[in-house]
């Protein structure tokens, strides 16, 4: 799921589930139908009792789905009727995951099922402590922490969702690496082609794995920049070293693809972030997509003056 991989079909039938011995005492937690959300769940309530009560996310995790409204109001208070669950628990309380709380109306919760909600810690890993301190949170069980090692964790599928705009984009600079002086040429084609290919992967992997990882400590506020920042620095380490007799045509493509793909493939990595605002990354895609194609437009016509 990492990879993105199947992730559309990544999902648990929505209802009711039970972890261990639960009773009529036992907490009911509220979780989406994302299977690695609910496995993450099961995985830290192990050796406690407990209901899961799963309700219908479209397969999406809690934060995601209470954006969009999938994991909302409605559809608890919905579940719980299906579900029965007055009939199960002698209490009237829900845990529901803190992340969840911009789809939840709590009051309306409580006006339509009689059942009062309770936010959970941040991460599933905290629930235990949080169950034996009688349902109270420390602090640091509400912080989000986003550490580097967390960062990279998320990179894979940012390089997997591209594949398709990666393979394409290799088919059109080998076809481009071959025009020159004799019209076309096979042989450059597949030598230009596969050096030109391989400039664009340093710039793709600098976008969406070296950015997301060093976000804090790159200069700026906006992805594009940040990607531009760390692409300048690929491009020039790679004019210093493998590149470093592509020529003045050469070097200036090399620039500027590089520094266009590392800064459109970082802004890709604003839909993991707490960093961002819808309206921010709109106002900057508006401003930074034009550059970045503009970028790569004169970046092609120079590396196809090079063979000249």
């Amino acid at each position: 799921m990492r990879w993105g991989l199947g992730r559309d079909r990544y999902a648990v039938t929505p209802g009711l589930y039970a972890v261990g011995q639960p009773d009529e005492k036992s907490p009911v937690l509220v979780s989406a139908n994302y299977k690695l959300s609910f496995d993450c769940l099961r995985a830290a309530l192990t050796g406690l009792s407990a209901w899961i009560l799963v309700i219908d996310t479209k397969g999406i995790n809690v934060w995601c789905a209470a954006g969009k409204g999938t994991f909302g109001t409605a559809e608890i208070v919905n579940r719980l009727k299906q579900c029965q669950i007055a009939g199960l628990v002698s209490h009237r309380q829900l845990i529901v995951p803190q992340l969840g709380a911009p789809g939840v109306a709590a009051y309306q919760v409580k006006q339509q099922s009689g059942f009062q909600v309770v936010y959970g810690p941040v991460r599933a890993n905290d629930l235990p402590a949080f169950l034996r301190a009688g349902l109270q949170a420390t602090p640091a069980m509400r912080q989000i922490s986003f550490s580097a090692l967390e960062r990279l964790i998320l990179t894979p599928v940012e390089v997997t969702i591209l594949a398709k705009q990666i393979l394409i984009a290799a088919l059109v600079l080998v076809v481009i690496s071959g025009v020159g002086a004799e019209i076309f040429s096979f042989s450059a084609a597949l030598t230009r082609g596969l050096s030109a290919v391989s400039a664009g992967l340093c710039g793709v992997l600098t976008g969406c794995v070296l950015t997301p990882v060093l976000l804090p400590w790159l200069p700026g506020r906006a992805f594009a920049a940040k990607g531009a920042a760390l692409g300048l620095l690929t491009a020039t380490i790679l004019a210093l070293g493998p590149y470093r007799e592509a020529g003045t045509s050469g070097w200036i493509s090399l620039y500027l693809a590089v520094i266009a793909i590392a800064s459109y493939t970082a802004m890709n990595f604003t839909g993991s972030t707490t960093f961002t605002s819808p309206s921010g990354v709109e106002k900057e895609m508006r401003v930074a997509i034009p550059c970045q194609a503009v970028a790569v437009l004169v970046a092609g016509l120079f590396w196809i003056g090079a063979a000249f």
